[in-house]
């Protein structure tokens, strides 16, 4: 998505996210972002459901984990 739109923040600090990228992205209302700050800017990042982040790590092992002790 190589689109340039803008929105302008509004007296009670809202921004509005355009719709067309709202449906590109499948974005519902009440889902959570993080802000990351990046070096002028800001980065906008959807927080995942915790029901979407299980078994993300199957397999994983805390074996050689170097702060293990």
């Amino acid at each position: 998505m190589a689109s340039s739109k803008t929105a302008v923040l509004s007296s009670k600090f809202q921004i509005s996210i355009p719709k067309e990228i709202r449906t590109a992205r499948q974005w519902e209302p009440g889902l959570t972002f993080a802000f990351i700050p990046k070096g002028t800017g800001i980065l906008l990042v959807p927080v995942p459901m915790k029901e979407a982040l299980a078994g993300i790590a199957k397999g994983a092992s805390a074996r050689d984990y170097r702060d293990r002790g």
